[in-house]
């Protein structure tokens, strides 16, 4: 992918971004706490979604902490940009100050991120948890900001477990042959499918999954509990394999175009206030796991857990995946697997 534009197309895409400048005083040279600045947030995922409301929270913090002069404007649903990679490459750009996003697209841009994704990397939750708060983590979002990209990392959200959800049963390897499943727009991701005989199909938002599995464009797609059932992908893909493939975490991130226009007292403010929105999140991912999964098996849909052998099997078939795109982070995988 493009890195991000030339210096005066920038320039000038910062301007659309800082929307709604208001002078408290007359003086067109006030310094930045004098002002209030509007900015955009885009989410693809639905109001009530624990990252939307992990994003609203981040906009109440920032309007706390700096007594109204930065309002942050969260739109959801995909209402603004209706996939995650647009939105990325808009902050790039910067048409748009905020997104949440999955690590998955940002990888794109910041290639060592893709250690985090590997397939069956973390033990559990925990596991993951205690990676992306070490040093292991809060190296890789630095290293977002200094990639050049015009992206700032800010947190890390949960996006729980990722899993297979097809139009048919799947108990072996071999069942995935030749099926299509829809994919986030990563190559690793796509790989993946490759290496279990199936094809993975990418520019496919969010939104358009159910649909896509209604017209047989798809056989199916890949996500966590919450998404299966809130975006109704469920009722479309009633088979659910609970192989449990990837734990991909989100990420909140920033346009450095934009976000560099603001005094940087306020910017540290920003960055604080999504950082203590991470708990909030996680608490709030917890409690819509639960009640999706709820919902899903009240509705009659098909749970099917792998056998330990047949699990084994998925696994051991990663094993190009890794050394295709994991060989540069050998250092980065081998310290992930260390942590406790």
């Amino acid at each position: 992918m493009k890195k991000i534009l030339c210096a005066s197309a920038a320039l000038l895409a910062a301007a659309a971004l800082l929307t709604g400048c208001k002078e408290k005083g007359g003086n067109a040279a006030a310094k930045s706490n004098e002002k209030s600045v509007t900015l955009k947030l885009s989410e693809v995922h639905t109001e009530g979604y624990p990252t939307t409301l992990a994003d609203q929270e981040f906009a109440r913090l920032v309007e706390e902490k700096t007594n109204g002069r930065i309002k942050i404007e969260v739109y959801a649903g995909g209402t603004l940009y209706g996939d995650e990679s647009s939105a990325i490459e808009a902050l790039g750009m910067g048409d748009l100050a905020f997104t949440r996003v999955s690590a998955s697209p940002v990888a794109a841009y910041v290639p060592k991120i893709n250690a985090l994704c590997l397939p069956y990397l973390y033990r559990d939750s925990d596991h993951m948890w205690n990676v992306l708060n070490s040093n292991i983590g809060q190296s890789l979002l630095a290293d977002i900001e200094a990639s050049g990209s015009g992206l700032i990392g800010l947190c890390y959200y949960d996006g729980g477990a990722r899993s297979f959800y097809l139009t048919k049963e799947v108990h072996s390897v071999d069942d995935m042959a030749g099926l299509k499943i829809r994919m986030q727009n990563n190559p690793m991701m796509v790989r993946m499918c490759e290496l279990l005989g199936a094809q993975g199909v990418t520019g496919i938002g969010p939104g358009d999954v159910m649909s896509a599995i209604t017209q047989g464009t798809v056989d199916g797609a890949e996500n966590n509990w919450p998404t299966y059932q809130n975006m109704g992908d469920y009722q479309a893909a009633k088979y659910y394999i609970l192989d449990q493939h990837t734990r991909v975490p989100e990420i909140l991130i920033g346009s450095k175009v934009g976000l560099d226009k603001l005094d940087p007292a306020d910017l540290a403010i920003i960055k604080e206030c999504a950082k203590q929105t991470q708990e909030f999140e996680i608490a709030k991912w917890k409690e819509k796991e639960e009640s999706s999964e709820k919902i899903v098996r009240d509705n009659g849909n098909v749970i099917i857990e792998l056998d330990p052998a047949v699990k084994e099997e998925f696994q051991t078939r990663m094993a190009p995946l890794y050394d295709e795109f994991g060989a540069e982070y050998k250092d980065v995988i081998e310290a992930i697997k260390a942590t406790n």
